[in-house]
Formats: structure tokens, sequence, C-alpha cells
């Protein structure tokens, strides 16, 4: 054994203890220690996402991208020695407390020696403190970097030992729509919706998130307070909106709220020029099920077709990826195929280049060390802004019909000029 012995059987008697505090058989890491030595070791990633409740549409591409996956990749090459993949899913359920329990499981039970997460902090902040709680490196994405880090109390100076993220930020949202705004047949008052939830709390903080921005920027933010997750009266914020003379309503909100929303909006007269609301506009069913309403409607967009990157792991280009979606599925790609393909894009990356892979410390530092080009753009984790948080690309668009389909055009590229705008933002 080499000189990471010491540090791996740190590690593994730290889980066997952690085990056996729980009442769990310890046996299996012990089976994790000597598996090297089996004629094909197996590296088990765990993976957990919202594939039911009302953050589902997260989840839509994962059997079309794990399915790829195991099919690219049959084997992964460390050190000269040939290493399956075992990824095993489970549901969050789109409930963070369900999140926090498979995620326990996954650590615990099925002794995965990666976990990795995605689609907003209910499911990420969860599995994220399950793992930096017993060891396991974790690699998470579909998250704004402030309720990922300051929602778990992350220092920035300090951060976290074995949890790692890359998505943008709210300085990047709050720059795409201020960008997307940017018209002058269009009066700066502007109607928030935050839920009191972990997005939405990050998204209205007075500090972090829009309220200074969009007031340095000259913006009048009208924010009613926060509204319970599944409300079914917007009245109140309607009133306030009409009141106050606005004319953009942004937020972030769940489908099912927005489109409660939309709708009393229309029946007491409510009448924005732009509506720009983060992740419940971001999926083609979501826009299908409002019908004309969904017309005009705008977001952030993480990830396109026409994002010039490619996949490290098989060359396929965005557009190749969204294409071969539409074609397997026949259904319209949506943005997490791109940052769910990336996720494993990065697990492989650092399981080559892990020095030893029975040592959780050796994976942490090949995920400190990553600087992989993905199809979700550079993902480099000695680029801050706080350490254990990289960023990717944003930009903003507005679903328009083309060709007698909604589709999400890229209408402002100011934040990342390297991604092409595809038409012009059209006034509702």
């Amino acid at each position: 054994m080499g000189s990471n012995d010491t540090t791996g059987t740190k590690s593994i008697t730290r889980r066997i203890v952690l085990q056996s505090s729980l009442g769990l058989v310890a046996a299996p890491a012990i089976l994790r220690f000597t598996r090297a030595y089996a004629d094909t070791p197996t590296i088990k990633v765990g993976h957990v996402s919202p594939v039911t409740g009302p953050l589902a549409g997260f989840a839509e591409a994962n059997d079309y991208i794990l399915n790829g996956i195991k099919k690219s990749l049959s084997s992964v090459d460390n050190n000269g020695k040939s290493w399956a993949i075992e990824v095993i899913s489970k549901d969050s359920q789109s409930n963070p407390n369900r999140a926090a329990e498979v995620a326990a499981d996954l650590i615990l039970k099925d002794e995965v020696d990666i976990i990795v997460a995605a689609s907003t902090p209910d499911t990420v902040n969860p599995v994220s403190d399950q793992a930096e709680a017993n060891g396991t490196p974790c690699i998470t994405t579909d998250c704004p970097w402030q309720p990922y880090f300051f929602g778990r109390n992350g220092v920035p100076d300090k951060g976290f030992e074995s949890t790692y993220h890359f998505f943008w930020g709210l300085e990047d949202v709050i720059g795409a729509f201020l960008s997307l705004w940017d018209n002058p047949n269009v009066a700066k008052k502007v109607g928030g919706l935050f839920p009191n939830d972990a997005d939405g709390n990050a998204w209205g903080d007075p500090e972090r998130g829009f309220p200074k921005p969009l007031k340095e920027a000259g913006y009048a933010l009208t924010d009613p307070g926060r509204y319970q997750p599944m409300s079914d009266d917007f009245s109140a914020q309607i009133s306030a909106f009409k009141a106050a003379g606005v004319e953009i309503v942004t937020g972030n909100m769940i489908p099912p709220d927005f489109a409660t929303f939309w709708s009393q909006a229309a029946q007491q007269g409510l009448k924005p020029k732009i509506v720009t609301i983060g992740k419940a506009l971001l999926f083609p069913s979501v826009i299908a099920s409002l019908g004309e309403r969904g017309i005009g409607l705008s977001s952030e967009i993480w990830w396109s077709p026409n994002h010039p990157f490619s996949s490290s792991l098989t060359g396929e280009s965005s557009k190749d990826l969204a294409e071969g979606f539409v074609k397997a599925t026949n259904r319209p790609w949506t943005q997490p195929i791109g940052f769910k393909h990336a996720l494993f894009e990065v697990v492989i990356d650092v399981v080559k280049r892990t020095a030893d892979l029975e040592d959780p410390a050796a994976i942490i530092d090949a995920i400190k060390t990553t600087n992989l080009k993905t199809i979700v753009g550079p993902v480099d984790w000695s680029k801050g802004p706080v350490k254990n948080v990289t960023k990717t690309p944003l930009v903003a668009g507005q679903w328009q019909n083309v060709n007698g389909k909604a589709e999400l055009v890229i209408t402002t590229n100011k934040t990342a000029p390297e991604i092409p705008v595809g038409g012009e933002l059209k006034l509702l």
C-alpha cells in the first residue's frame, strides 16, 4: 500500500464508527477497503434528484443521461487499472427531509464512494450536509451558489471539507435579468415573488439577493413579503403590484405557484410588460400547460443547444446532446440535460485522476484540483467565488413562437458573450 494508507485507514475507521453509532452493520466498510484487489473493482456513485413532486421537471432527463453514461463508459482507467462505475439513483421526492434520508441511506447502507445531487437547494443542500457530516466526497449542481453555500452556513474563507458545487450565482442571474429588462419602453418598476423556501429567501435577501442591486440600477422593487409554497391565493401580491404600477414581474417559483399567480393576474387585470421568473419557466412542459399565455414569458438560461461547449466524455456538442434527447424521448430539450451530463463528466474525470480510490481524502483532493471543459462550460474549483464553489456561464431569454412551436430563445448574452443570441425580447 502507498503513502495514502494511513489517511485511508482513518477514513474507513471513521465510517465504521459512524455506522456503529447508528446501529448499522460495519462489514461493508471492510469490504470496501479490500475490494481494490478484486479483478474488477467498482466505484459506487450515489445520485439524488427530484424524480417526483413539484420539482420533477429537473429530473426529466435522468434516464436518458444515465443510460448514455452507461453505454459510453463500461469502465474507467485509474492508475493503470480498470474500475467499473455503478450509479445508484434515489428520488428526493422534491422534499428536503426525504433528500437527507436517501442521502444517508446511500452513504451508510449502500456505501457509495462519491455522492452527487442536482436540482435546487431542496435536494442539493440536505444531500451535501449528509455528505459533509460523513466525510463523503460530494459534487452538486443546479442550484445558485449562494443558497447552497450560505444556506449551509458556509464561511467564505473556510468553506467545507468534502462537498463541492458548480453552477452560477445570484449576481449572474441578476445581471442577466437586468440586461433582459433594459428597454426604454418599460418602467423600472419591478414586482418580486419570493417564496418562503431556500431559493426564495436567497433571491429576496436584502444584501445578497435582488433588492440591493436592483435599487443600485435604478429599479423600484415592490416585495410584498414571503409567500408559502403551493399557495392558492396571490391576490395580495397582485394588488400590491397594481398599486405600485409594476411593469416587470420577477422572482423564483415552483411551476404550480407560477401557474396559479399567472391565472389570477389575468383575472385581476395585472398586465406587466415583462415577466421573468426563475425555476418555474425553465421547462417546455410548464410553458405548454400555460397555452398562449406561456408565449412571451422569460427566464434565465443555464444551457441550450446553442451553447458553444462539448462533452469531455463523448465529444458531443450541446446541439448533439439536445437533439439526441429529443429523438430518444420525443420530448423537447430541457436545460438540466446539460448539467446532469456535466455532473457525470466531472465524476469520471475525478475517478480517473484520484491517486487512491480507496481513500475518500484522495477523491476529495482530485475534486479540488478539477480543471475540466464540460458541456456547460469550464469547471475549475481553483477560481472561487468562495471555497468549494465554481461558476458556470449564464444568459437569459424568452419563450417565443418559432414555426408554431414554443422555443426558448436567448435574447441577451451580456453576462456571457461567448454564448450566441438568437433573437430580441418582445414585450407582452
